[in-house]
Order: C-alpha cells, then sequence, then structure tokens
C-alpha cells in the first residue's frame, strides 16, 4: 500500500468523515497539513481570529448536525481557541478541533509557540488528545469524531506534532470504533417509559421543560407529536427555543431568570415536570430549594447520565437518547385507555396558563417611547415582520440576546443560534457566519450589541472575502446594557466602567468593505431596515436604542420564579 505522510493522512480521515467545511488560520507547526489540504476539495475559511473560527464550527455544527473542524497552529493558535471550546463543552456542540504543536522531540523544551494544548484543554474538552506517532493518527481522528457525535456532543481536541505530520505510513481508515468505557446509552429503558406516563398520567398539572437536547437528538418531530397528542404544555430553555413551534399555543416560550410570568408561574404551580434534553442550569431555576416547589414528580429524559440529579432531584430518571426515548412514548400513551379522561383536566390547566400570560404579557410597549427614540422591543418585531420568521437568528450575549429569546417566535429548530452556558460575548458574528456555510439557501441575521460585537468584529472581514450573504443589527445603547441593568437594579445606579466609547459603525463596515446604515430614530426603523436587508452581501445595522431599556422580567440574583421583577 502506498504510504502517506501523516498530514495527507489528516485529510483523507476528514474527506472519509465527510467534512466538506473547515475554518482554521495556519501557522508555522501545522503547515504541513495545509500544504495537504491545498490538494483537496475540503473548503477552508481563513478568519481573522482563531476564536472565530472555533464560533464558526459551532454555528455550522448547530445548523448541520454535524462536527465542526477548526484548524490551527500552536501555541497562541491554540490557545486562542480556548474559549470556543468552553463554550462548545457548556452548550453540548460536536467539534473536532486540530491543533498543530512542536516536533515530540521539542516537547516540554519550551519550544517556539511551544504550549501544553492538551493540559490546558482537559477541563473544557469532552476529550483530547496528543498524537506521538503517526501510527495511531487515523484511528484517533476516527474516536474523536465518533467521541465528539455520540451520546451528549462535544468538542474533542487532537494536538498533532509537526513531525508526525512530516512522518509516513501505510493509511486505511477504521470502519469503527470500539472504546472501552465509552458505550451511550441510546434505548430509555421501558419500565422507566412506564414509570414517566404513570406520573404524567397522575398528574392534575403537568409541564414539559425541554432544552438543547431535544435540537441535538433531532427529536423535534417526536416532541411536537407527544406534546399535542398529549395536550400538556411546554416551556423551553434558551438552548431548546424551536424545538416545539412559538406559534401553537401549547408553547409558552422560555422559562427562568427572563422567562414571563405565565411560563414561571406555571413552572411554580406543576404538579409533574417533565424535563426533556435540559440540564437544570441556574439561570432555569433561580434558588434550587424554590424551585417547582408543587411538584409531587420530576422526570427527566437525557442521554448524559451525569446530568440526572446533577442539581435538582428527580423521581423518575430515564438515560437514553432523546430522539428515541420520544419515539417510545407514545407506544406506552396509546395502551393507556385512561388517559384521554385527562385531557379535559389538562385543558382547563392550560387555560389558566393563557390566563396568566393575558394578565402579565411580556412587553405592553411596542416601538417609540412618544419622543421618537427607537424601542428594542421594536427592533425585534421589525426583524421579524422583514423575515416572517423565515431565517437564522445568531446573538452575542447581553441585553439582546434575552429580547430574542423573549420576542422572536422561532417556529423550527436549529434556528436560533447563541451562547448559553458560558455567556460569551464575541460568539454572534463568526456563529452567523458559520452557519451560512452550513445553509447557505438560508438567511442568517445576527443581533448584537455594542459591547458584544467589538470583541469579534474582524470576522466581518472573513464575511466579505467569502462575500456571506449576512446582516448584522448592532442594539447600541452606548452601554453595557445588562451589566448595566444590574448596576441600576442591584447596585444603588453605580455605573462602574459600564459606558463605552464606541466607533462609528457604519464608517467601519465600510472600511472592512461591507455595507452599514444607521438607525438613530423610531421613524427609520423600518425603511432603513427593509433597505438594508434588500442590500445583498455583509451589511452591519447601527441602531441607536435608550441606554435606559430593560429585559424585564428578571428573577433577581439568588432569587426564586415567584419573586420576579417587573420594573
Amino acid at each position: 500500500m502506498k504510504k502517506l505522510t501523516g498530514a495527507q493522512i489528516v485529510i483523507e480521515s476528514l474527506i472519509a468523515e465527510g467534512v466538506d467545511t473547515i475554518f482554521g488560520y495556519p501557522g508555522g507547526a501545522i503547515l504541513p497539513t495545509y500544504d495537504a489540504l491545498l490538494d483537496s476539495k475540503i473548503r477552508h475559511v481563513l478568519v481573522r481570529h482563531e476564536q472565530g473560527a472555533t464560533h464558526m464550527a459551532e454555528g455550522y455544527a448547530r445548523v448541520s448536525g454535524r462536527p465542526g473542524v477548526v484548524l490551527v497552529t500552536s501555541g497562541p493558535g491554540a490557545t486562542n481557541t480556548v474559549t470556543g471550546l468552553a463554550d462548545a463543552y457548556m452548550d453540548s456542540i460536536p467539534m473536532v478541533v486540530i491543533t498543530g504543536q512542536v516536533s515530540t522531540t521539542m516537547i516540554g523544551n519550551d519550544a517556539f509557540q511551544e504550549a501544553d494544548v492538551v493540559g490546558i484543554t482537559r477541563p473544557c474538552t469532552k476529550h483530547n488528545y496528543l498524537v506521538k506517532d503517526i501510527k495511531d493518527l487515523a484511528r484517533i481522528i476516527k474516536e474523536a469524531f465518533f467521541i465528539a457525535a455520540n451520546g451528549r456532543p462535544g468538542p474533542v481536541l487532537i494536538d498533532l506534532p509537526k513531525d508526525v505530520q512530516q512522518a509516513q505510513h501505510t493509511f486505511k481508515y477504521p470502519d469503527r470504533v470500539d472504546i472501552r468505557g465509552y458505550k451511550p446509552t441510546i434505548k430509555g429503558n421501558p419500565r422507566q417509559i412506564e414509570r414517566a406516563v404513570d406520573a404524567i398520567e397522575q398528574a392534575d398539572k403537568p409541564l414539559f421543560y425541554v432544552g438543547g437536547g431535544v435540537q441535538w437528538s433531532g427529536a423535534s418531530a417526536e416532541l411536537i407529536q407527544l406534546v399535542r397528542g398529549l395536550g400538556i404544555p411546554i416551556c423551553e430553555t434558551l438552548m431548546g427555543l424551536g424545538s416545539f413551534p412559538a406559534s401553537d399555543s401549547l408553547c409558552l416560550g422560555m422559562l427562568g431568570m427572563h422567562g414571563s410570568y405565565a411560563t414561571n408561574t406555571a413552572v411554580c404551580n406543576t404538579d409533574c415536570l417533565i424535563a426533556v434534553g435540559a440540564r437544570f442550569d441556574d439561570r432555569v431555576t433561580g434558588r434550587i430549594s424554590d424551585f417547582a416547589p408543587k411538584a409531587k414528580s420530576i422526570i427527566h429524559l437525557d442521554i448524559d447520565p451525569s446530568s440526572i440529579s446533577k442539581n435538582v432531584k428527580v423521581d423518575v430518571p430515564i438515560v437514553g437518547d432523546i430522539k428515541a426515548v420520544l419515539g417510545d412514548m407514545p407506544e406506552v400513551v396509546r395502551t393507556r385507555e385512561s388517559l384521554g379522561k385527562r385531557r379535559p383536566v389538562w385543558s382547563k390547566w392550560h387555560q389558566e396558563i393563557l390566563q396568566w400570560q393575558k394578565e402579565k404579557p411580556l412587553y405592553e410597549r411596542r416601538n417609540g417611547n412618544g419622543d421618537n427614540r427607537v424601542s428594542a422591543v421594536g427592533v425585534i418585531e421589525e426583524l421579524h415582520n422583514l423575515t416572517r420568521g423565515d431565517c437564522i437568528v445568531a446573538t452575542d450575549v447581553g441585553q439582546h440576546q434575552m429580547w430574542v429569546a423573549q420576542l422572536f417566535p422561532f417556529e423550527r429548530p436549529r434556528s436560533l443560534l447563541t451562547s448559553g452556558g458560558l455567556g460569551t460575548m464575541g460568539y454572534g458574528l463568526p456563529a452567523g457566519i458559520g452557519a451560512k456555510f452550513a445553509a447557505p439557501d438560508r438567511r442568517v441575521v445576527v443581533v448584537s450589541g455594542d459591547g458584544s460585537i467589538q470583541m469579534n468584529i474582524q470576522e466581518l472581514a472573513t464575511a466579505v472575502q467569502y462575500n456571506i450573504d449576512i446582516k448584522v443589527v448592532i442594539m447600541n445603547n452606548r452601554f453595557l446594557g445588562m451589566v448595566r441593568q444590574w448596576q441600576e437594579k442591584f447596585y444603588q445606579e453605580r455605573y462602574s466602567y459600564s459606558e463605552m466609547s464606541v466607533p462609528d459603525f457604519v464608517m467601519l463596515a465600510r472600511a472592512y468593505n461591507a455595507n452599514g446604515f444607521r438607525i438613530e430614530k423610531a421613524s427609520e426603523l423600518a425603511p432603513t431596515m427593509k433597505q438594508a436587508f434588500e442590500t445583498p452581501g455583509p451589511v452591519l445595522i447601527d441602531v441607536v436604542i435608550p441606554k435606559e431599556e430593560a429585559v424585564m422580567p428578571m428573577i433577581p440574583p439568588g432569587g426564586s420564579m415567584s419573586e420576579m421583577l417587573f420594573a
């Protein structure tokens, strides 16, 4: 058999995995692999910063459902991926990051651009490898993709010394993976599924609570069938938005710190909480001792056994792939004729929640503040009017992120890209670019803030280079808005270093050879947004909003869902 270099083995292995796009930045220690990449049909996207590459790979993965791939050099190239790795780890994003490393003979000698990448990334990867022998390379790549995509998804890093890339060996890509100790449970235990249906049947006020796991398992159709079949209301985490159509009256929207009054009140009053692919994080639960206080039973479906009862003790755990478990549940439901008698009781419970929605809607104020200023709420409404909801929205982190989550009705899965667990500012623009590479026919909109956009605004050059048709809406209040809101509510209006000096974003966009627009008055919002969205290629829209506008309601730090603030 013909021998290949390690670099060629990397490329052939990626092709065998069906990889069509790599996000990366070349450098000395990874140049052999970059040289081999030039001879392949894999598309390479040259980013402007390695953190941008990881967020692009996350956006690509979340839209396509396949692992995103990153290729960078050693030392600072590798360390610049750490934030993206941590972000992907927290939000269960499948990603394979290949980093160059100094030659094996130089490791530990403080060589130029050497870093202990395996040690640095061990806490924020699902698994990582240092390849010491070219004989192991193909197997390691096969394992990396398997680990990244199976079980609870996550990022895997392969640290690849330069001499391994240059060495030669015969190439045969493994047909299968057999990792002792890593055998994710796919099928849910039938007895536990029976117990879950028993608990639901006995409940008067059941409530579904779904997270990002539904989207990763591709279980939206199964979820919709089960929820509509039972007629039970459903709420979603930030990462779960889009799993169930927002237009369905059973959908209550987001729960948690910035969830609506009706949704959080429903959680406070449910007697049976059915958690599906969610991890009970602190932004959802508030004070854990007071979370779902009336629930007689909590059911938890998750593929990750370590997530079960990690934060909230559950009564009926079901470990398995969400798609498989939700696919099995209707069979059990169909055998229970008595479940039909529960529908009127559950319908009454649903009507009670809808009444709470009428009593305290999310935002009664609409665009305009009586003085022609642009309302943040109005921006989200106009965005929905322009797109009719048919788009992928990537956000950064802050007030704008929560306004999108509260107000933009997502009808289908894989349509909201946002940083949930880590809360990474600078995520939105590169994630949106990655999404466009995964789904070139879908409209992609980035919603950011004047603080977040400056974290990775250099990736606008990437969008220009590849002529990415992406629209970036900056909600500009010249403050770190969420920080300012907390300082106003909880720090006696002491605005410690949250006010920002911002550039002229329109001129900055033009400097990058992109188009730029500015909106300062409510009367300008609709016509200027329309013009911007009709302009081809990368477009940046600077929307000036009042600094006083807050994301409400909110649960105060350390508080419970019953202690929401409304002003």
